[in-house]
Order: C-alpha cells, then sequence, then structure tokens
C-alpha cells in the first residue's frame, strides 16, 4: 500500500509538472516571441527613418510606433500572465522600465519632428534608440534562453522521477508474488499513458513550429504581393506621370530638370520596394524555380552583408517543388545570415547538388566555428531544423577540416522520368561561379 501511494504521488506530480509548468513556459515562450517579433519591426522601422533616400518625414511614422506600442503593451500584459516562477521581481521591473524609458524616448524624438527638428530627432535615434531597442531585445533573448533552460530542468526532474518510481518498483518486487503482480500491470499502464502524453507533447511542439513556419512564410508572402502589387503600381504610375509632365515642360526649364529629379527618386524607390519584396518572399521562385533563384540571391548577398560567396552547382537539372524550394532557400538565407553575424570570415562556399534521389544543399564557412550551445538553442537554428523536417529532409551542422562551419541539408526528391532516362548518361559539366 505504501508503494502504491508512493508511485502514484510521484505520477501525480509529474502529470501535474507536464500540464502546468511546461504548458505555461510554452505560452510563454511564444508570448516572448511576438514581443522579440515587434522589436524588430520597431528596428526596421528606425532603420528606414534614418535611410537618407526615404521621402517622408519623421511624422509619417508616428501611426507605425503606435501600433507597435499597442501590441507590445498587450503581449507583454499576456507574457506577465504566464511567465514561469524562476523570473524574479528584479527581472520583471528590469524589462517595465525598458520598455518604459524606450517609449519615453519615442515621444521624445516624435515631439522633436512635429517642431521642425528632424536632424536632431534622427541623430536621437542613432544615439539613443537604437540603443535602447537592443538592450530590450537582449532582455528579451535572455528570458527566451531561461525559458529553455527551465525546459531542460523540467525534463531533468520528469527524468529523475522515473528514476525514482523505477528504484520503489525494483525494491517492492521482493515482497510478494501477487503485490509483484498486480502493481507491474498498474506501472506498466501508468508508464504507457506517460509516454503517450510525452509524445504527445512533442508532436504538439513540431506541429506548433510547423504552423509558426507556415504563418511566418504566409505573412511574408501577403506584404511582399503588397508591397509589389499597390506600393510598386502607385510609383510606377507616379514615374509615367513625372515622365509626361517632364515632356510637356519647356526645353532646358528648371522645372524640367526637377521633374527630371523627382522621377528618379520615384525610380529608386520603386526599385528599394521591389528588391524587398523579393526579399521578402522571392516570386522568382515560382517563375523560375529554385537554381535561378539561388543564382539570383546570391548575386545581391555579398552587397548586403558583405560576405563573398562561391557558387558551385553539379548534378542533372530538376524542378524542385515550390514547396520544398522555399523552405530549402529559406535554409540558405539563414545559414549565410549565422556567416555574416557569427563566423567572422569574409568568404563563404554554397555548394547544390542533384543526386540521383536526393538534393544537397551546402554552406560553408572557415570563421570562428560552430557554437554548440547555440546549436543546441538557437532560434534559427530550430527553425533550420524544422525546416529540414517538414520536406522529409535532414540538416547537419560539421566542423571542416579548415574549420569553421559546414552546414549540409539533405532533401528527398522523387524519381522522375528524365532521370530513369538518362541514368546511364554521363553528368553534365560542373557549373561553378564566383
Amino acid at each position: 500500500m505504501a508503494d502504491a501511494w508512493y508511485v502514484t504521488r510521484q505520477i501525480s506530480g509529474l502529470q501535474t509538472l507536464q500540464t502546468g509548468l511546461v504548458d505555461r513556459n510554452r505560452k510563454d515562450t511564444l508570448q516572448l516571441l511576438r514581443i522579440q517579433n515587434d522589436l524588430q519591426l520597431l528596428a526596421i522601422a528606425m532603420r528606414d527613418m534614418l535611410d537618407n533616400d526615404e521621402p517622408y518625414p519623421l511624422t509619417a511614422w508616428s501611426t507605425q510606433f503606435e501600433r507597435l506600442r499597442l501590441d507590445l503593451q498587450d503581449a507583454l500584459q499576456k507574457e506577465a500572465l504566464v511567465a514561469v516562477t524562476t523570473q524574479t521581481a528584479e527581472q520583471r521591473q528590469l524589462l517595465g522600465q525598458a520598455v518604459s524609458q524606450f517609449w519615453n524616448a519615442v515621444d521624445r524624438i516624435f515631439a522633436l519632428a512635429r517642431d521642425g527638428r528632424e536632424d536632431e530627432a534622427r541623430a536621437q535615434i542613432r544615439l539613443s534608440l537604437q540603443a535602447r531597442q537592443a538592450a530590450l531585445g537582449s532582455v528579451v533573448a535572455r528570458l527566451l534562453v531561461e525559458n529553455n533552460e527551465a525546459e531542460e530542468q523540467t525534463a531533468q526532474r520528469v527524468q529523475a522521477i522515473y528514476l525514482s518510481v523505477r528504484r520503489q518498483v525494483q525494491w517492492f518486487a521482493g515482497a510478494t508474488l501477487v503485490a509483484i503482480l498486480l502493481t507491474s500491470v498498474y506501472l506498466i499502464r501508468s508508464n504507457r499513458r506517460l509516454f503517450a502524453e510525452l509524445a504527445s507533447l512533442g508532436d504538439e511542439r513540431g506541429q506548433l513550429a510547423q504552423q509558426m513556419i507556415a504563418t511566418r512564410e504566409s505573412t511574408l508572402s501577403e506584404i511582399a504581393r503588397e508591397l509589389h502589387d499597390e506600393f510598386g503600381q502607385i510609383l510606377t504610375a507616379m514615374g509615367s506621370m513625372l515622365g509626361r509632365a517632364s515632356r510637356q515642360a519647356p526645353e532646358g526649364s528648371p522645372l524640367q530638370a526637377e521633374l527630371r529629379e523627382i522621377r528618379e527618386i520615384a525610380q529608386a524607390a520603386l526599385d528599394n520596394v521591389r528588391g524587398l519584396s523579393q526579399t521578402l518572399h522571392p516570386s522568382i521562385l515560382e517563375e523560375s524555380g529554385l537554381e535561378a533563384t539561388i543564382e539570383w540571391y546570391l548575386s545581391t548577398i555579398e552587397r548586403q552583408v558583405g560576405v563573398a560567396v562561391s557558387y558551385h552547382r553539379s548534378g542533372l537539372s530538376l524542378p524542385v517543388d515550390t514547396t520544398v524550394s522555399i523552405h530549402v532557400y529559406r535554409v540558405l538565407q539563414e545559414a549565410l545570415s549565422n556567416v555574416a553575424r557569427h563566423s567572422g570570415a569574409e568568404r563563404a562556399w554554397v555548394r547544390l547538388r542533384f543526386l540521383p534521389n536526393q538534393l544537397e544543399l551546402e554552406v560553408e564557412d572557415h570563421g570562428k566555428g560552430i557554437d554548440r550551445t547555440s546549436v543546441r538553442r538557437g532560434l534559427g537554428v530550430v527553425l533550420m531544423r524544422e525546416r529540414a523536417a517538414i520536406v522529409g529532409g535532414a540538416i547537419e551542422f560539421l566542423r571542416p577540416q579548415g574549420g569553421g562551419t559546414l552546414v549540409r541539408l539533405t532533401v528527398p526528391l522523387p524519381r522522375s522520368d528524365k532521370q530513369e532516362a538518362t541514368a546511364r548518361v554521363p553528368a553534365p559539366a560542373v557549373e561553378e561561379r564566383a
């Protein structure tokens, strides 16, 4: 009886731990990711505000900042309700003060802009506001890391409970044959239920990650479409109207020169909008396929991140499903972004191979090398693993002989009729581009 009571209590504690702390930690993490996303949107807005080519006054950004303020406040309130108990009052106070100071600084900057002191307002953005946003991002990132650590501690506690139950069963095995039989039946059923719950939690976590990825892709696609269709059409129409007005102005007049300058500004804005639209969701994927998209992206990456990239393609080219292509493309983006942000390398190598039954993508650099902590916990790495799982592939993070990091993504491809017909034909020449 005492042993049965002990085992039952341990199992109840395990259920309470899983349904309470684990679920609460997951909800807290989702709200922290929402806060982190709002902070990234604020960072992008501040970058655009400081862009010298931006034709809009600073006050035009106040509506976007107010919307993000409301969303951030809502996320902070919900996060406070589900925050794990490991967060101290000092941590909560630090986050609240950082948010309050940030929005106070925002209000001062917009006040300066409304007074016509835009240069001073931009200076404050560079000197103060961006630093406060970065500090907020660090606080949120630290809370996310603590959530991951709490999840690991919970897993250790679950494991400890299992070990304790197992030891108790072994001790009780010597009591009586009848007690052993009854207790064994009970424990088998209980353990099956617990393992089923753990497997269900793992499946739900994977499904949640996939839903997040799908939602992100859908959102980026919608934003890219709106930029291309709405803003692109408006800017194109403006350019056309300015061209007609310039042709109607007297030859050599100052008005004609000014109209030409405005038209050039509109064209530059149109190019920026189209570039941003392609970065968010490259329509070239649907139009030209994965290979053309990779070549286009690599042609722009050196200017964007300052890393020279050598591209090497081999094997018989085959069409790749659009769903598979977008995930392969996002893994390439994340891998090259990690090279630029973390490796310290000035050069990277991208290799795309078409093998008989699979596609293989490699991104290699000879920088600082793999940080095992970031490989286990980094959000970008987690999303890369989830993307590989979605397409039924696998991803590895290796250290090449020359040092640095090698990211290898392998995706299975169905064997097509074209492959069957050319199986005995030698592979075409390899294409390489630096």
